[in-house]
């Protein structure tokens, strides 16, 4: 399947604009995706159709998007890819044929957070050059000239470098002209007043491209600026959205979960394993076609993009069980010397299945084609209940096995402190660390939106747990990471947030261990960790369901103009294949208590996807 632009999606537009934009600048077939306005965090597709539009919901649940019945897929452009390319699949509730042909594009959204950080020009020519486009602009330090700072901005297809001067009275300028008290200024001007090089070529700071990576330390500035909602500052979304626009140009083949023998293995049709990173059931019979089969990714975080120097777990993601792959699970389980299991549905949610019962119940044992589980016990905590297998192969070859099974994830959206998740997940690691075993097998449903948060979440703290909190983390590039390796990781907005929320968490944990175990030193005594309960956490918890609502999706900025003035520039050497430029400036283990760690509640607030109804419409709707 090739890869499409995802700049058929318009954030801030409603059913009437939709119908406006379709009807002045579309033809018959022109098509575009929105947000839902009657129900936020879901989705409408409005298709124009000879001189009228058809609104089409889509809903998302967190593990997957569908048409409120129809095919299921991980991600919003996978569905709108299938759609437009499977003709005759869309149709009215009366027959009638209901075509996507013609996206009708969108421009990219904005933000401020265009400054780098030491990034060095290379680097930043290869992130304009690969990923942005032309009048993307970025800040970063000057590595040549300390204390000044470079413009590094994408211009018909090449790199401009522009130098910012920081003098002694601590104003900026870029070599002349105009003189501002802050970069934030300087920027801000220019992107409402271009700018002129001395070949009289304009160059427009048109959209920043936005750092993502920052010093974990530095975690609750970066959440309290992504919760900003002006439209300047499109926060969570304008991040996330960059995410889904990657994914898009990242499509890879599936081919395997796509052939007949292994269509019914699949809990969902469309939520296909990527081939190159499927898990291979070995000793497979070569005589019964898809024996090796079963719909599950390994997952291996890429340590040298991530920060490098840190030892990192594997993990598989894979779907709930079925009844028929239930023998297939744990044969897996055992090829990959698997010890931890990590669920993190119920069985049935809301009336509908999410994943048999693939164990016996305690003290019993069941057997699954050469498999054995024994269900040796089963201890219930606050969030989750741990049970303890004995796996076996033809009666040899025990193995102990941990399921750890979450069961506090509400049915939409996300928890509403991460404080449960956090301390799941700290003991999962205090059992990992005792333990030889091979990778960290976690499932939700679809394999995708819970797992992929729970995934991300634990790669992150993981970074930080080896290399204290100084070291850098990157969110969007770790779920773009895991998204390159099974398909639609982290599903919605809100499991974006709550990634950030929950690391945020963390790290005010492991700051306030630090200050009391610095205090204790003192006084020759141990600091002991204790866990947060509900009660503790009751007022604020309050306050963030009540708040738990989808932020509306933010504007896009005004295009540059004015008039102009003039300010040299000297040139600045640069590396092959870009420029330096003169302008003008144009304006216009259960373990015990005292080993779990400390998770306190806080008041971040964070969205939550609204339940949708169950009848599938397809009708006209805005």
């Amino acid at each position: 399947m090739g890869s499409m632009s995802r700049r058929w999606f318009h954030p801030n537009i409603s059913g009437t604009d939709a119908e406006n934009l379709l009807l002045e600048r579309g033809i018959s077939g022109s098509f575009l995706a929105r947000p839902s306005k009657s129900n936020p965090g879901d989705f409408t597709v409005s298709v124009r159709r000879g001189d009228d539009v058809t609104h089409i919901k889509i809903q998302n649940t967190g593990d997957f998007y569908d048409l409120y019945g129809g095919e299921k897929f991980a991600t919003l452009a996978e569905l709108v890819q299938f759609y437009t390319e499977k003709h005759g699949q869309l149709r009215e509730i009366n027959g009638d044929v209901i075509e996507l042909k013609f996206p009708l594009n969108c421009a990219d959204p904005t933000s401020e957070r265009w400054y780098h950080g030491h990034t060095t020009g290379k680097t930043a020519e290869t992130l304009l050059m690969e990923k942005a486009k032309n009048g993307s602009f970025l800040v970063r330090r000057s590595l040549s000239k300390p204390g000044d700072f470079v413009l590094s901005v994408r211009c018909e297809d090449k790199i401009i470098h522009i130098m910012i001067r920081h003098s002694d009275n601590d104003k900026y300028d870029i070599g002349g002209g105009q003189k501002f008290d802050s970069l934030t200024e300087l920027i801000d001007h220019h992107r409402q007043n271009a700018m002129v090089e001395r070949t009289g070529s304009v160059v427009y700071l048109k959209q920043p491209f936005n750092a993502t990576r920052i010093n974990a330390a530095m975690i609750e500035k970066r959440v309290k600026e992504l919760h900003e909602s002006d439209a300047s500052k499109a926060g969570f979304w304008e991040e996330f959205e960059t995410l889904q626009q990657q994914e898009c140009k990242h499509l890879f083949s599936r081919k395997e979960g796509a052939k007949p023998e292994n269509k019914a293995k699949n809990r969902y049709k469309n939520i296909l394993p990527f081939d190159h990173t499927r898990v291979v059931l070995e000793d497979a019979d070569p005589t019964v076609p898809g024996s090796d089969y079963i719909n599950a990714n390994r997952i291996k975080p890429e340590v040298e993009e991530l920060g490098g120097l840190w030892k990192s777990k594997m993990y598989i993601s894979t779907q709930g069980c079925l009844n028929n792959t239930v023998a297939d699970f744990w044969k897996m389980v055992f090829q990959e010397n698997a010890r931890i299991i990590v669920m993190t549905t119920r069985e049935v949610e809301r009336g509908r299945n999410k994943c048999v019962k693939y164990w016996p119940a305690e003290n019993e044992s069941k057997e699954f084609d050469k498999y054995k589980v024994q269900n040796l016990r089963e201890t219930d905590y606050r969030d989750y209940t741990l049970r303890e297998f004995r796996l076996s192969k033809n009666e040899e070859a025990e193995r102990i096995v941990y399921h750890y099974h979450f069961k506090v994830w509400p049915d939409h959206g996300v928890p509403s402190d991460p404080g449960g998740v956090l301390n799941f997940l700290h003991d999962i690691n205090e059992r990992y660390r005792t333990m030889e075993c091979g990778p960290v097998i976690v499932h939700c449903s679809a394999g995708i939106g819970r797992s992929g948060t729970f995934i991300v979440i634990d790669i992150i703290l993981d970074i930080i747990r080896q290399q204290g909190l100084d070291c850098e983390i990157d969110v969007q590039r770790t779920i773009q990471m895991v998204r390159s390796q099974r398909s639609g990781m982290v599903q919605t907005e809100a499991q974006y947030q709550f990634v950030y929320v929950a690391v945020k968490q963390h790290i005010e944990t492991l700051t306030k261990r630090m200050e009391a175990e610095q205090m204790n030193k003192g006084k020759g005594r141990e600091y002991i960790n204790t866990r947060q309960t509900s009660e503790a956490a009751g007022g604020d918890a309050a306050a963030i369901a009540a708040l738990q609502k989808v932020r509306p999706f933010g504007s896009l900025p005004p295009s540059p103009g004015g008039m102009h003035m003039h300010a040299s520039l000297p040139p600045t050497p640069t590396s092959a294949g870009s420029r330096s430029s003169s302008v003008t400036s144009l304006p216009g283990t259960p373990f015990p208590p005292s080993h779990r760690a400390i998770y306190e509640n806080t008041n971040n607030v964070y969205n939550n996807v609204r339940s949708a109804p169950h009848t599938p419409q397809l009708g006209p709707r805005r």
